[in-house]
């Protein structure tokens, strides 16, 4: 062997371990830009899926059992669903049945009825024959272990539900794992206790759209109408409203006296030709 060849094989094995580091190199490198090309695809196809669901318009529900102030919201084209509930109800005078059956006649969309039972399988029997009544009927149903297993059977069985008396997100998880079709925050009675009822609101929301659970947020006890602007910036699902609230929403004092001001100065305008059109 001469010099010229020694040298070439003492050289070759190192070429031979660089070019593979250099392969390992390159594969560790696929795999870093693979894991960042996923993590982007999963970020991009987040952020569409949230696109999706803020094309969702929001939704208005009357709280109320009184068949006359429904059919007067529903007049005005604005009213997607009911809720009632056993005291809106009492202060109709009017039976249980008697009343729901009117308001699905009215309203074509969800009607939120509610059981009275403790238990789960007062609850359940309760539900099923409620929901006989029209295939809008939504089962109000209250957020307590009893009430969890009852969601979680009607769920399965089709039936929707929606779980009322809701105070806090831990109570709004457990609902979305069993399965609600809805859940009602009472933010009115948490403002009462000197608790922000539109915080639970925003966190739950939030939970919501991380996880992706199909529930649906109806904001509940709603006091006035920065209530519904409120929930509306949060991005919450439905509003439920009483009847009094929805009649505010649509007053504003600058509203009448722009009408007046027109009226007056329509009044002064010479009517002439314009009369046969009239």
């Amino acid at each position: 062997m001469n010099f010229d060849e020694e040298e070439s094989f003492k050289k070759t094995p190192s070429r031979r371990i660089e070019k593979e580091i250099d392969v390992e190199l390159l594969k560790d490198k696929i795999k870093e830009v693979s894991k960042k090309v996923d993590s982007i695809s999963e970020q991009l196809s987040n952020a569409f899926s949230k696109s999706e669901k803020k094309k969702e318009r929001l939704k208005i529900f009357l709280d109320t059992a009184d068949v006359e102030q429904i059919r007067k919201a529903h007049s005005w084209g604005i009213l997607d669903g009911i809720t009632t509930n056993p005291t809106l109800v009492s202060r109709t005078g009017r039976g249980f049945r008697e009343c729901i059956e009117e308001i699905v006649s009215i309203v074509d969309g969800p009607i939120s009825a509610e059981v009275v039972s403790l238990d789960s399988k007062g609850m359940v029997k309760e539900a099923r024959g409620l929901s006989k009544i029209h295939k809008n009927i939504v089962i109000k149903v209250p957020i307590t272990p009893e009430g969890l297993k009852t969601i979680k059977i009607l769920s399965q069985e089709g039936i929707k539900t929606n779980a009322t008396l809701c105070f806090s997100p831990n109570q709004a998880i457990l609902v979305a794992k069993a399965g609600a079709s809805y859940v009602s925050p009472f933010i009115g009675r948490l403002d009462d206790i000197g608790h922000d009822g539109m915080q639970v609101v925003r966190d739950i929301v939030k939970i919501y759209n991380n996880y992706d659970f199909e529930t649906k947020v109806i904001v509940a006890s709603i006091r006035h109408p920065m209530h519904v602007v409120e929930a509306a910036k949060t991005g919450a699902h439905i509003v439920t409203v009483p009847f009094n609230v929805l009649e505010k929403m649509v007053k504003h004092a600058l509203t009448d006296v722009g009408i007046q001001r027109f009226l007056d100065d329509w009044a002064k305008v010479p009517k002439g030709e314009l009369k046969k059109y009239l």
